[in-house]
């Protein structure tokens, strides 16, 4: 059996409509619920997650030595080099909580009262203007030849929805926050003549403009599709669904 995947999850992990409990959603489950309900649905009710792939383990290192850098600023209550750079107004908050709201399967949450829920996520890093308000710094590593310039790929539309989550947490727990959040990415250079035993980075910083108007309905129409008894529609655009769709019609049809 492998290590990495293992069916059905066990049955305390999936939301029971029967029960009343904090059950976590986290940000993660809410963008895939927005980005297949029916992958959504066969996760958290039914147990039947997606297979993962292997761990990033370079982008891990990537968030670690950022997270480390910027925590030398942070003691110093002084603004990053790059910060200042791209001419950024403020400076790597000191919040007593960051390190919690940093953790994976604990980060910052909110119970959502209408629903019972519990809404989770892990942030890479907060900074704080000369206003107060908190603005949300998520960590990106990848390398491509093109210049990293903004987030408007298609498939980055999860990278906008995982600010937007973070930001409306932090809101939920009465926190001033502004709307411009940013990405530092770090993009790796494949244009030099030798590897030398380390990888060279770009780093930039992008700024969004978040809007999170979405995530109150989102989290509404999640748990009413976890507390349906049937099975939703897929996206049109899921290649998992697909897949299964392509793999029951062959063995359906007794194709090898």
């Amino acid at each position: 059996m492998s290590d990495y995947y293992s069916i059905p999850r066990a049955a305390n992990w999936n939301f029971d409509p029967k029960k009343k409990n904090n059950f976590k959603l986290s940000r993660s489950k809410l963008d895939l619920y927005m980005e297949c309900p029916r992958c959504f649905y066969l996760d958290n009710r039914l147990g039947l997650k997606r297979p993962s792939g292997f761990p990033f383990n370079l982008n891990s290192a990537v968030d670690t030595l950022l997270k480390k850098e910027f925590d030398i600023h942070r003691a110093k209550r002084q603004a990053h080099p790059l910060m200042k750079k791209y001419k950024i107004e403020a400076v790597p908050a000191d919040h007593e909580q960051l390190n919690v709201w940093r953790e994976n399967f604990q980060g910052i949450t909110y119970d959502h009262k209408e629903t019972g829920l519990k809404i989770t996520g892990a942030i890479d890093d907060l900074w704080i203007d000369k206003q107060g308000k908190y603005i949300v710094v998520d960590y990106k590593a990848t390398s491509k030849d093109e210049v990293i310039k903004d987030i408007n790929k298609p498939w980055q539309i999860g990278y906008k929805r995982q600010m937007e989550v973070y930001q409306w947490l932090l809101r939920q727990n009465g926190y001033k926050v502004a709307d411009t959040g940013y990405f530092v990415y770090c993009n790796g250079r494949t244009d030099l003549e030798a590897f030398d035993a380390k990888l060279e980075f770009d780093i930039s910083i992008i700024p969004y403009l978040g809007n999170d108007s979405w995530v109150e309905p989102a989290i509404i129409k999640a748990y009413k599709c976890l507390k349906s008894n049937t099975l939703p529609k897929s996206s049109k655009n899921c290649d998992y669904c697909r897949y299964r769709s392509v793999v029951s019609k062959v063995e359906g049809h007794g194709s090898v």
